[in-house]
């Protein structure tokens, strides 16, 4: 059973297998503002100093994921550059330590996802959607741009061509075109998504830790290095890992042996 625990615009979940961390500003769905984006980056920096969690989850409470950045408190920040300056940096710092987090973060997109909502969801390891999800950029609508790594990470994630697109239409894509675009792994009934977010947290629970950091980390590698040099590193971070860790180990003996493996804990 989830026990929440509230902290202003967030809300925090634990379950046996993973934190749920919920934008809790339903009514208005769930802006990522300030004092939002500093909260969930103190939660992020908290939870990767917990051994005992490996799954993270992000999600919004009611009918959004969150439709993106306050623009009525915009306007404030915009005659405060160094404010803005710093909103700024708090945000890409927020995405940056998802990234590179030894955890794994699920998006589970329960509703609309706009604007800085999907520059939050790009940043995470798996992306589940609610059948009546819809994701988009939303910027230009209001003549802003994507300050928070969606001109960055969403051409990384569904090409050139499908970005510009998303970003200069302000089109919203339902859950469905956004799966056969590669920017959701999978679409879910809706009402069932936190039940398959806790499955699949169980599920990544029983693999080796340190594999899920390993898959994580190269995959990382290939979207920012040359293809020559993501080889190179895989070669390397693969020989280093087969040849040093005892979960490689166990894993193979685990197999010949026809018994559960015991990996080693986080």
């Amino acid at each position: 059973m989830l026990e929440p625990q509230r902290s202003a615009s967030v809300e925090v979940k634990r379950s046996v297998h993973c934190v749920t961390l919920v934008l809790n500003r339903p009514e208005k769905l769930n802006p990522l503002d300030r004092h939002t984006v500093a909260l969930l980056l103190s939660h992020v920096r908290e939870l990767e100093a917990d051994p005992s969690v490996g799954t993270v989850v992000l999600t919004g409470a009611g009918r959004a994921f969150s439709a993106g950045g306050d623009l009525d408190g915009y306007v404030g920040l915009y005659q405060d550059p160094p404010a803005f300056r710093l909103f700024l940096e708090t945000f890409h710092a927020l995405l940056a330590a998802m990234e590179s987090s030894e955890k794994i973060y699920i998006a589970a997109v329960n509703g609309a996802c706009v604007a800085g909502g999907l520059e939050l969801m790009l940043a995470c390891d798996l992306v589940l959607a609610c059948a009546s999800a819809r994701i988009g950029d939303g910027h230009l609508n209001f003549a802003q741009l994507p300050g928070a790594g969606g001109s960055q990470r969403l051409p990384r994630a569904i090409g050139c061509l499908r970005a510009k697109h998303l970003i200069l239409t302000g089109q919203m894509w339902t859950a469905e075109q956004s799966l056969l675009a590669g920017l959701v792994s999978e679409v879910v009934p809706d009402g069932e998504l936190e039940a398959r977010c806790e499955a699949l947290a169980a599920q990544l629970a029983t693999r080796s830790a340190a594999t899920l950091r390993g898959a994580k980390v190269l995959v990382n590698e290939a979207m920012t290095s040359s293809r020559e040099a993501g080889l190179l590193f895989e070669l390397d971070y693969v020989h280093r890992y087969a040849t040093t860790h005892p979960d490689a180990m166990e894993g193979l003996l685990a197999f010949s042996q026809k018994r559960q493996p015991v990996y080693q804990k986080r």
